[in-house]
């Protein structure tokens, strides 16, 4: 039995390898298409698009990496069932289960390698693909840019701020409000079109400002072209809360995510959604193997293509549902981790069904 785990592990990892480099072309080419115009105008030097496209590899890979490898395992498993491999492995006595091994050993290597991607190296990415959309695609592309915009957070238990758009390359930030309430009383509020962080000496420069104090018997009103001064905030609070999120490695990210919490951050559960992620997404790897194994280890009259259907059904529908309950997750009362966690639940309860049924 070794020597059939050995070619079946070999089928698994090569074919799903495959799967990542036919369609990771197909993803740059059309992302290519899709910028080329904007990177033209606002001439784009050529590194800056290479590194670029190094860190959409690893981004795009990560994304879909659950329906590369389930229509991989669809692919390889259904040409086996067509050659009657799979009906001579278990004529021999060898039980569904066991036959499972190679699988669930293969699911193993690619979950470790996606939880360890997630962890330190798609941070990364992200940080490089989200920055060069702002650094590139801001002119044009503010339909590019709409996540990265209108970003509202709370500072502390009392103070908000917003600012309409922000580039964390630059510092430099527009349209910038900040609020601070005692209670349902606004205390004071100041405005400022422009706003750029210092980092020589920690200190935020506000640009054509405006700062309203409001008192018992009459408001405060301050009004300047230009003033430097100390907020209680980060520059990481004016950045889009999901891009914060995407581009701290796992410890980073505990760590932010309990300092949010000490400061009664609203915006707690898109955090805490992005860690989530980081575990559910590597186990739905031995979901979808358990699946696609059901679903493709029988000998169909429509051959191949009839397994090949049933596959982009269910992948796709797992992908929607990943989407659909992690944004629940973000706005919802209910857990956040019961939200993530719910399509690989409802698709465990899936193969589980669908396992039973191969083994008859």
């Amino acid at each position: 039995m070794k020597i059939i785990d050995k070619y079946i592990l070999k089928r698994y990892m090569m074919t799903f390898v495959t799967m990542l480099l036919l369609f990771i072309p197909i993803g740059i080419t059309i992302d290519v298409a899709e910028k080329v115009n904007k990177m033209v105008e606002n001439n784009v030097p050529f590194p800056a698009i290479a590194a670029y496209y190094v860190d959409f590899t690893i981004y795009f890979a990560n994304l879909l990496f659950p329906i590369f490898l389930f229509l991989s395992i669809i692919w390889f498993t259904s040409k086996l069932a067509n050659n009657t491999e799979v009906i001579a492995i278990l004529s021999s006595g060898i039980s569904f289960q066991r036959f499972l091994k190679p699988y669930i050993i293969g699911a193993t290597i690619v979950s470790i390698f996606a939880l360890l991607m997630g962890f330190f190296l798609v941070p990364k990415a992200s940080e490089g693909f989200k920055t060069f959309r702002y650094m590139y695609l801001i002119g044009n592309g503010q339909n590019e840019m709409r996540d990265n915009s209108d970003v509202y957070s709370q500072v502390s238990e009392n103070e908000y701020v917003f600012v309409n758009s922000y580039n964390p390359d630059s510092k430099l930030g527009f349209k910038f409000s900040m609020e601070r309430f005692e209670g349902d009383k606004l205390k004071y509020k100041i405005t400022a079109d422009r706003i750029k962080y210092n980092e020589y000496n920690r200190t935020f420069s506000l640009f054509d400002y405006k700062k309203r104090k409001v008192g018992e018997l009459g408001d405060q009103i301050e009004v300047g072209i230009k003033k430097d001064t100390i907020l209680p905030l980060e520059p990481n609070e004016l950045t889009p809360v999901v891009y914060i999120a995407e581009t701290l490695n796992y410890f980073d990210l505990v760590q932010f995510i309990e300092r949010e919490k000490k400061r009664g951050s609203s915006n707690i559960n898109t955090y805490l959604v992005v860690l989530y992620k980081k575990y559910s997404v590597p186990i739905s790897a031995f979901i979808l193997t358990i699946i696609a194994v059901a679903v493709s280890s029988m000998k169909r009259r429509g051959g191949m293509g009839i397994n090949l259907v049933i596959g982009i059904v269910i992948a796709f529908g797992f992908v929607f549902m990943d989407k659909v309950f992690g944004v629940l997750a973000e706005k919802a009362s209910a857990p956040p981790i019961l939200l993530v966690w719910l399509p690989n639940i409802i698709f465990g309860i899936l193969a589980v069904y669908l396992l039973r049924n191969a083994k008859r």
